[in-house]
């Protein structure tokens, strides 16, 4: 009797782990590939396309902490920085066009880099350190 629990007790948490991983694994890898800015929500770029090498950069810039990048957003509107929105896109929040007082998707971009870049005193905050001809 004892042996029989033991057993259905390991397969419940083997189970439990495989879930866990199956659900995480997804939002660990989608942006092992990523090596640009998506820019698929703007009809038209006014510069072109900005190189990101995701893994790379964060590596560099000891990000460990996906929220760093990946805020979310509190019911108030307000952003949170405890919550991770890694997995959604950043036009899921940030239109391209608001009405609403919101943060465009553009502005989105470039407060998220650039202030970041500013208050760790490295990495690009001009236009064409970013945006190559």
């Amino acid at each position: 009797m004892h042996k029989r629990n033991t057993i259905k007790l390991a397969a419940s948490m083997l189970t439990i782990i495989l879930l866990v991983i199956a659900y995480m694994a997804p939002a660990a890898f989608a942006q092992d590939d990523m090596t640009m800015v998506p820019v698929d929500a703007f009809a038209k770029l006014e510069r072109p396309q900005v190189p990101f090498a995701h893994d790379a950069h964060n590596e560099k810039a000891g990000v460990d902490d996906c929220v760093v990048c990946h805020h979310s957003k509190n019911d108030d509107g307000t952003r949170n920085t405890e919550e991770s929105s890694e997995g959604e896109t950043c036009a899921s929040c940030h239109a391209v066009e608001r009405t609403d007082g919101g943060t465009p998707l553009m502005r989105a971009y470039h407060q998220q880099c650039i202030d970041c870049h500013k208050q760790q005193a490295k990495g690009p905050v001009a236009c064409g350190e970013c945006h190559p001809k």
